[in-house]
């Protein structure tokens, strides 16, 4: 009686198991498929926006180090 039930395990085990990798077969082919088709882009052209302003660069940065308005005092009032 142990051995029949054993193998109806054994039986199921591969069962689920086989299922599982053609699921995971056919999900690759799906995914695989929907990638396959090409975009297609649709253009006319660049367009500018109407806050869109063009100068040419600063030949100099305009701050040489940058400098907090305010400091803070340590946590705890240790240090400078």
């Amino acid at each position: 009686m142990n051995a029949t039930r054993r193998m109806n395990v054994k039986l199921m085990a591969a069962v689920i198991g086989g299922s599982a990798v053609v699921a995971m077969g056919a999900l690759t082919l799906a995914i695989s498929q929907e990638q396959a088709v090409p975009a297609t882009v649709t253009s006319s052209g660049m367009s500018v926006g109407a806050t869109s302003t063009q100068k040419t660069p600063p030949s100099a940065p305009e701050t040489t180090m940058a400098v907090p308005a305010v400091k803070a005092t340590p946590f705890g009032g240790a240090g400078s």
